[in-house]
């Protein structure tokens, strides 16, 4: 079934003259990664196609993969056709210009929470978007054509969307992809720096999280990062988003939680939900948001939603622990 949604996929491809990629708001390096990367495939394989991606809000710590394309008329948008990559609800498309465009389609690991689009490849046992896109690309070559350049970019969504291959949902098929990458080339030593490599004002916010931490009554790590936090340690929106990573291998918690503070005028505040075992993507949908099994973001408005949403968690964590015995 796979393969017949590649082999369409790749026909309409070959039908437009125009591609239009977009991809979900909040991007993170599996979005950017998938889309550059198929763009490249595209450019590549079919050099005299138009290839556009537009999204100018490209996370910080993600800069080094270069800017995306500026701002087109919208004539440019209609006739096209429209791919979306890694976003499982329309709501969530970042560039809501997508509805120009004459065809859309859908490719993304998610759980699907909603169809969208004239036709969608979906395959939520991957633990990457960009994973997908490599086994387009190997289903298909050597028609399909990518680079060094292309292959950093999917690689980058690759570990970023894996912590580096450790993440449930990693499989032999998920190293095979990283190794054609590799086989292409990828400068790991750089790529491994670039993304990883901390600021020392960074590391004093890391204690900082860790001398204020607080875990419920059932086993469920918490943060809440404030606006005066970011401004103390001089935190994008971003930066203090990757702080749910220092909370992983606490013993006894089998799910962690950071809420950071958006500073916008409806006074959202964004969540970042993880877990071991436990699915946690029904919290996430409850409170405006979704995922995967063990790893979702959703977006709370208030303190009594923050306290809301932490006693849905721990609830669900006691019933997990009260009927497995495999929690660790």
């Amino acid at each position: 079934m796979s393969r017949e949604k590649m082999e369409h996929i790749l026909e309409k491809i070959k039908e437009y003259d125009r591609i239009m990629l977009f991809r979900h708001i909040r991007n993170d390096g599996d979005c950017v990664g998938a889309s550059k990367g198929l763009k490249r495939i595209i450019q590549l394989s079919f050099p005299e196609k138009e290839v556009y991606l537009i999204d100018q809000n490209t996370a910080q710590y993600l800069e080094f993969m270069g800017p995306e394309d500026p701002e087109v008329p919208d004539e440019i948008y209609e006739g096209a056709l429209g791919i979306v990559v890694d976003t499982a609800s329309e709501a969530r498309i970042s560039n809501p210009k997508y509805k120009l465009c004459k065809e859309l389609i859908k490719i993304d690991h998610h759980i699907p929470l909603e169809d969208y689009g004239d036709f969608s490849w979906v395959e939520e046992e991957r633990p990457s978007c960009s994973e997908m896109i490599v086994a387009f690309y190997d289903a298909f070559r050597p028609e399909l054509k990518l680079d060094s350049e292309g292959a950093t970019y999917l690689y980058t969504g690759m570990v970023t969307d894996t912590g580096r291959f450790k993440y449930s949902g990693v499989n032999g098929d998920t190293l095979r992809m990283g190794a054609i990458l590799l086989d292409i080339g990828v400068d790991t030593d750089i790529l491994f720096a670039r993304l990883y490599l901390e600021a020392y004002e960074y590391l004093k916010f890391k204690a900082h999280i860790y001398e204020r931490m607080q875990i419920t009554p059932n086993g469920v790590a918490y943060i809440y990062i404030d606006r005066a936090m970011q401004k103390e340690f001089n935190l994008s929106l971003e930066q203090a988003s990757a702080c749910i990573g220092n909370l992983d291998s606490i013993r006894g918690c089998i799910s962690w939680i950071a809420f950071i503070e958006t500073g916008d005028e409806e006074g959202s505040i964004r969540v970042r939900l993880r877990s071991r075992f436990v699915h946690i993507n029904s919290i996430a949908e409850n409170y405006h948001g979704g995922g995967h099994a063990c790893a979702s973001g959703a977006t709370v408005y208030s303190r009594e939603e923050v306290e809301a949403l932490l006693a849905d968690t721990d609830a669900l964590v006691k019933e997990y622990k009260e009927t497995h015995e495999d929690w660790l």
